[in-house]
């Protein structure tokens, strides 16, 4: 198919209904703002900032409370990457990735035949089983991560932001029409064990609200119970602990290689940034085997052209080349990090001095490897669904490695002052979207309300696909150079990525948070209001 034969066949008009124009407007205030993908979790960083707490307390908060209130797509079972940036302009990076377990073994992942293993894809692995189930589960760092976060630069204990989410877990975490529709899409798999769908899908456990008859909640007693453990006696618990113990004993009886050794040994790393400068700001992203050297090349390449009074289409595709471009060689050079879509949760975070934090955590897919620990209702990532399973890749799975991560914080600095930070969920949706959003930002001086709304491109998959919302001659300036598809911004699937900013006020200016405005639970929070 040629790529005027592709825009035809994906631009069909539907048949005529009726459109809705979703828009979340930007959250101003003087003190701190919390913007995230679950309205409870960012109230709970919000609230944190009204006690006294700074950025990387509200950041800890906020991210232990969406375990709690989304546990699909983030979790004390995952992985991530932060960024912290003090009022002062330094920025510090931490990994808290998931790595392989030791006794992983590459002949536990056969092919099944030779499709797929271009750059953009590989061959399926026998029974999916490195995307679902035992073997899918890489040694989680989350707990690790947040706690080093947090004694380096927070202010509070861990019983202290880890108290609204037990308050959460115990009253059970909301479950409306977005959360019944989550489960409904992945029911399949978790039926496929008991403890998953004793959890997610028994009716039985959902309580009502006497005060609302609206709200269904469902507790989690046993993460309630692990939670108030690791507020107890800490949260090296999980690691070396009766946490731990209790993690182990039901990994393995589901099959899984992981053992004590593996998260006795686990430890996050802080690294330097990598950073880059591109126009009047520094961006700062994490370096290494992420999306963040992905994304400095490609605005690295849209330096070269001044992007601030071309029209619509021009600008997008300068965008779909930079990005497809430097998506070739992290895919050729740096391996692949998951042909699927991630489910992944990312938070911003700005305090009234000033410091600001970038968080992205992940359980990969959504409801990860859906394998529940039932002792500890703690939903497993499924890591290994990053690793190539073919032998000799870049990335290619061994014994205690590192997966390539698509994750992609960013704070950016200007006049060497934190300036921005900003994320996303989505895969590899997650460094095109911010690639935009960033240059909206910083080429076109858009507010981040602008910048948030305004339709993106997606350039991670053998077509660049194309919001239908894009100006009308978008499609066919790209298609000069790429196969296009012309496609809805949906709720589900999501097609360019989930992001949230917040951005420092300057010279009495308030500060501001964004977020993704087609999602029902996104929002930024200010602190001391609603």
């Amino acid at each position: 198919m040629n790529n005027h034969e592709a825009i035809q066949n994906s631009s069909r008009a539907p048949a005529p209904h009726q459109y809705w124009s979703i828009t979340k407007p930007q959250v101003e205030g003087h003190g701190g703002i919390v913007a995230a993908q679950h309205f409870e979790a960012a109230q709970v960083g919000a609230d944190i900032l009204s006690n006294g707490g700074n950025a990387m307390d509200a950041a800890v908060a906020t991210a232990i409370a969406l375990s709690v209130v989304e546990p699909w797509l983030s979790g004390l079972g995952g992985g991530g990457f932060l960024l912290h940036a003090d009022k002062d302009g330094q920025v510090d990076t931490l990994d808290f990735n998931m790595r392989a377990p030791g006794a992983i073994d590459p002949d536990d992942y056969p092919l099944t035949g030779s499709e797929g293993g271009d750059w953009f894809n590989w061959p399926s692995v026998e029974d999916d089983r490195n995307l679902v189930g035992p073997l899918s589960i890489c040694v989680p760092g989350v707990v690790s991560g947040l706690a080093s976060a947090l004694e380096k630069y927070g202010t509070f204990s861990w019983a202290d932001v880890s108290a609204p989410a037990i308050a959460l877990v115990e009253r059970g975490m909301l479950v409306d029409w977005f959360a019944q529709l989550v489960f409904a899409i992945d029911t399949p798999d978790l039926s496929r064990t008991a403890a998953a769908k004793n959890l997610f899908l028994n009716p039985s456990r959902l309580r009502g609200d006497s005060s609302d008859p609206t709200a269904v909640f469902l507790p989690m007693p046993a993460k309630a119970a692990m939670l108030r453990r690791l507020a107890e006696v800490g949260p090296q618990d999980f690691y070396e602990g009766e946490t731990a113990g209790s993690l182990i004993r039901d990994l393995q009886a589901a099959g899984s290689k992981i053992t004590a050794q593996d998260l006795a040994g686990y430890s996050p790393v802080w690294v330097p940034s990598e950073s880059a400068a591109y126009r009047d700001r520094q961006i700062h992203t994490m370096s290494g085997l992420s999306g963040g050297p992905s994304l400095l090349a490609s605005l690295e390449e849209l330096s070269k052209f001044d992007l601030a009074e071309l029209d619509e289409a021009q600008f997008a595709a300068h965008h779909a080349n930079a990005i497809r471009g430097a998506y070739e060689v992290r895919l050729k050079q740096m391996g692949h990090a998951a042909a699927a879509q991630d489910c992944t949760s990312h938070l911003s975070v700005i305090d009234k001095s000033g410091n600001m934090v970038s968080l992205t955590n992940t359980l990969l897919s959504r409801f990860g490897s859906k394998i529940v620990a039932p002792s500890l209702d703690l939903l497993m990532n499924n890591g290994m669904m990053w690793f190539d399973p073919r032998p000799g890749q870049p990335n290619s799975i061994a014994p205690g490695a590192t997966p390539l991560a698509n994750m992609t914080p960013v704070i950016t600095t200007k006049d060497g002052l934190p300036d921005i930070a900003i994320g996303a969920a989505g895969g590899r949706q997650i460094f095109p979207a911010l690639v935009q959003l960033l240059s909206r930002l910083i080429d076109r001086k858009d507010t981040p309300e602008l910048a948030i709304h305004a339709p993106r491109i997606d350039a991670s998959t053998p077509l660049i696909v194309i919001n239908r919302a894009a100006s009308p001659d978008t499609a066919a300036t790209i298609a000069a150079h790429h196969a296009v598809q012309i496609s809805e911004d949906s709720l589900y699937p999501v097609q360019f990525a989930i992001p949230s900013m917040v951005q420092a006020g300057r010279n009495g200016a308030p500060n501001i948070g964004a977020v993704h405005p087609n999602n029902p639970w996104t929002t930024a929070k200010r602190e001391g209001g609603s």
